[in-house]
């Protein structure tokens, strides 16, 4: 075990005198970018802002194990895994080569060590011994890593193992490894992982040391994973964060580990110096009401929920416009959440996204036996108000109360702007006075 902490800390050593690339961000290109496959992506809009062969089929080594850990990232969210969970390791899971953590068959470690194990040392034995504890075994786990990447579009990617090793037909692209990257991103207790430099397990007797050599180099990494395999080359899904900005670059099948990190950062740099993020908000000339034609209100209110980022080039002089599309009015009925316009944004005259306008409440059409409902409501309220301190006259009509309460609560709107503001036990509003007799004589 001595020799084993020994040989990490010269690894560490080593690594961590990789110098910073330095490059022109204003000139990227396919031939700049030494990778055969490459990919940046803007996360929070899924904005691809440099590809280079982005759909070419190729093996990702150990950036795999960013699907194996959206998965274990998932089964957290959903309950069914806990990081004091206890892990045992399977004869299976012992003996993965490559990168690993010398699990022994039989040894237990908890989640939160194997996910370290996994993210930072990328260990091959903890990623199968994780995939197990889940599925009861790998290949069940590895059919619920293909569901997955099915479900989000990954039409370039089959997964055959849980680790990333050499397998045949165990392929994906430069653009299905930004997909997964992303969805994984979202899930922000994995930075928690990918953050680390140096840790240890078993109790300080085991070093381990990330494989992401970008944490000691780059301004704004928070991860993500490398991978490494003879048929794979060097690889790498690299995350970063300035600002409001979130990116990820991706390197499949690069020649050595320095090009690897230099082509990332160079992508990082080159969408950091050239983009911005704009979060989208509502048009402040949005009306907050609508004229409702022939219902038993005569506005309603409405919204648009807009939630979303445009990703804009910072060498450009383009603006974001918003057009509104709403009628005047609209007719009744109308129920809450009902569309009812659009909200549009573009960007040199090309629509970008789009919100729909919806209703914030319900209104019914006018008919006789509505407007007679209201009305004779509005009769028996005056009475009551009139009577009120004849406590059991409505005592002995409690059940006709509680009938017209449900009137009263089903047109409540109208009544609010026919009723008018008294004094009823301190209570201001012909809402409250309806509360008020409702609980005392229920």
């Amino acid at each position: 075990m001595i020799k084993k902490l020994s040989l990490a800390l010269i690894i560490a050593i080593i690594f961590t005198a990789i110098p910073v690339f330095s490059v022109d961000v204003n000139a990227v290109t396919e031939e700049t970018i030494t990778a055969p496959s490459a990919v940046l992506m803007e996360t929070s809009s899924g904005k691809i802002l440099f590809e280079k062969n982005p759909h070419e089929q190729r093996p990702c080594a150990s950036i795999t194990k960013v699907m194996t850990m959206l998965l274990v990232c998932e089964a957290i969210d959903n309950g069914k895994l806990s990081l004091d969970d206890t892990i045992t390791a399977s004869a299976h899971a012992a003996s993965m080569g490559g990168s690993d953590i010398w699990l022994e068959e039989g040894e237990t470690m908890s989640a939160d060590d194997m996910i370290k194990a996994t993210v930072v040392a990328s260990a091959n034995d903890a990623a199968v011994a994780l995939a197990e504890h889940l599925c009861g075994s790998e290949e069940v786990f590895v059919e619920k890593m293909n569901e997955k990447a099915s479900q989000l579009g990954m039409k370039d990617t089959v997964f055959k193992n849980c680790n990333g090793l050499d397998e045949d037909g165990h392929i994906t692209s430069a653009y299905d490894v930004a997909v997964m990257s992303r969805e994984l991103m979202k899930h922000e207790m994995i930075f928690d992982y990918t953050s680390i430099w140096l840790d240890n397990l078993r109790d300080g007797k085991t070093l381990i040391v990330n494989t992401n050599k970008l944490l000691k180099t780059y301004n704004g990494i928070t991860g993500l994973k490398t991978g490494t395999t003879n048929d794979a080359g060097c690889c790498m899904s690299a995350s970063a964060k300035r600002g409001d900005m979130s990116l990820v670059a991706v390197v499949l099948g690069c020649n050595s580990g320095k090009e690897r990190f230099s082509d990332a950062a160079a992508l990082l740099d080159y969408g950091f110096a050239n983009f911005s993020v704009t979060q989208l908000k509502a048009p402040e000339d949005l009306p907050k009401t609508i004229k409702v034609e022939n219902g038993m209100q005569g506005n309603i209110g409405i919204g648009c929920d807009v939630n979303a980022s445009i990703v804009l080039d910072k060498n450009s002089s383009s603006k974001i416009v918003s057009k509104i599309d709403l009628p005047e009015s609209i007719e009744a009925p109308v129920v809450s959440g009902q569309k009812l316009g659009t909200v549009t944004y573009s960007l040199d005259g090309n629509a970008v996204k789009s919100f729909e306008i919806t209703a914030l409440q319900d209104t019914e059409k006018i008919s006789f036996a509505s407007v007679f409902s209201v009305l004779f409501l509005y009769k028996i309220y005056k009475m009551t108000l009139q009577k009120v301190e004849n406590y059991s006259i409505i005592r002995q009509q409690r059940y006709l109360f509680r009938i017209l309460c449900c009137f009263y609560h089903r047109f409540y709107g109208i009544l609010r702007s026919i009723i008018p503001k008294g004094n009823f036990g301190g209570i201001n509003n012909g809402y409250k006075t309806y509360r008020q007799i409702f609980k005392r004589f229920r």
